[in-house]
Order: C-alpha cells, then sequence, then structure tokens
C-alpha cells in the first residue's frame, strides 16, 4: 500500500504556491505566442516570397526588415486596440447590468439564483447566498460580470502593456527569419530562415504547453507545421509570378 504524502507545513505551501507551482497570466502568454508567431510567419512568407522572385539576398533582407518592422508596429496597434475594446465592452455590459437591476431586479435575482444552483447550492444556504449578493448592487454586478458574462475590467495601461507585449514579441519572430540574407548567400539564406523558422515556432508551441496542461511535443509539432505551412504559401506565389523559374 502506497504511503500517503506528508502534509506540507504553512511555509512550504507557501514556496509552493508561490515559486514552484505559480499561476500562470495566460493574457501575457497569449499574447507572446500570438505575437511571435504572427510576426514569424507573416515576415517569413514574405522573404520566402522575395526570394523566390529574386537572386539577390540584399532585396531580401531589405523587404523582410521593412515587412518585420510594419508588421510589429500593427500588431502592437491590433494589440493595443482590441485590449480597449474588451475595456469598452466590460463597461457597456456593467453599465447594463445596472440598468437591469433597477428595472428588472426579479428576473435579474433568478440569474444569481440559478448560477449558484450550478454550483450545487439548494435550500437556505443558496437563499442566504442570493440575499447577500442582491444585498449590494455593486457586489450584485459585479457576481454578474464575473460569473454570467465572464468579462473583467482592462484599464488604459493594461491595454498600452499588451500592445507593449504584442509588438516586442513580433519584431521579435520578425527579425529572426531575415537574419540570414545579412550573412548567407540567398540559397544558404532559404534553408536557414526555414530552419530558424521550424525551430522557433516548435520552442513557442513547446513553451505554450509546459506553462499550461498541453503536451510540448505535440504543441510545438502543431505550431511549427501550421506556421511553416502558411509561410510556404509566400513562397509558392512568389515562385510562381517570378520572371522565369
Amino acid at each position: 500500500m502506497r504511503e500517503r504524502p506528508r502534509e506540507l507545513t504553512t511555509d512550504e505551501q507557501h514556496v509552493h504556491h508561490d515559486h514552484r507551482d505559480p499561476h500562470v497570466r495566460a493574457r501575457w502568454l497569449s499574447d507572446v505566442v500570438l505575437g511571435a508567431q504572427d510576426g514569424l510567419v507573416n515576415t517569413l512568407g514574405v522573404v520566402l516570397g522575395v526570394a523566390a522572385a529574386s537572386a539577390d539576398a540584399r532585396i531580401v533582407f531589405a523587404a523582410g526588415m521593412a515587412a518585420g518592422l510594419a508588421e510589429s508596429l500593427s500588431m502592437a496597434a491590433v494589440g493595443y486596440t482590441s485590449s480597449v475594446a474588451r475595456g469598452d465592452l466590460f463597461r457597456s455590459e456593467r453599465e447594463r447590468e445596472y440598468r437591469h437591476i433597477e428595472a428588472a431586479p426579479v428576473i435579474e435575482r433568478e440569474e444569481v439564483r440559478a448560477l449558484y444552483i450550478r454550483k450545487g447550492f439548494e435550500g437556505e444556504l443558496l437563499e442566504r447566498v442570493v440575499d447577500t449578493i442582491c444585498a449590494n448592487k455593486d457586489v450584485w454586478v459585479a457576481v454578474m460580470m464575473a460569473e454570467e458574462h465572464e468579462l473583467v475590467p482592462i484599464d488604459t495601461g493594461t491595454s498600452v502593456r499588451s500592445a507593449g507585449v504584442v509588438g516586442f514579441a513580433a519584431l521579435a519572430g520578425s527579425v529572426v527569419p531575415v537574419l540570414p540574407f545579412a550573412l548567407l548567400d540567398l540559397r544558404g539564406s532559404v534553408i536557414a530562415a526555414i530552419v530558424v523558422g521550424t525551430v522557433l515556432l516548435f520552442a513557442l508551441g513547446a513553451y505554450k504547453a509546459a506553462v499550461t496542461t498541453g503536451r510540448r511535443m505535440r504543441s510545438g509539432t502543431e505550431l511549427a507545421v501550421i506556421g511553416m505551412a502558411s509561410a510556404l504559401v509566400g513562397y509558392a506565389i512568389g515562385w510562381a509570378l517570378a520572371p522565369a523559374h
């Protein structure tokens, strides 16, 4: 019979909770993966397409740097505007909830009751929970925003940070496939860009799995295959439109 694990002391539990197995800020993870993947795939597609239609590695390098910078600025703008939009949605729905509590309190109270019935509350305990929540309009609205709409407040600082993370990640991802064209000949640069791009996409997928619950090999392979398939479309278009094959 297996021996039951020793219960951790309070100090050990703090160490485990805060350092060994901390919570992941999923929003920053998604921003990093989104920015780096998008920057790498789009820029790699551009440089492969230009390389297929050109014999000059310097032209490919210039096109790749221009595309990478434009991509990173675009992604930063998208990160900011999408974050602002989520904040606007939260504020809009919060104001609507306040109006609903004023105009239709019975219906809103039943929605709270239904939420906690689904959580397993019943009887007198359920009614006490509902009464407690509905006794304070701010608490009532906060519960509805979190439990019914699954929306969280987003301020301007959060939007700016999101834009910065996405933009920087996109820039880092964009630079990687372009650098070989400043150092190698055209053929060697294309091979290096594909290899480095594949490795980086795999690493991004594996990292995502490492801090979530996925399998590193599977997640890395999926991201690498999807990303490289998208980038190779650029090469196919450049090859098809080239003056001569």
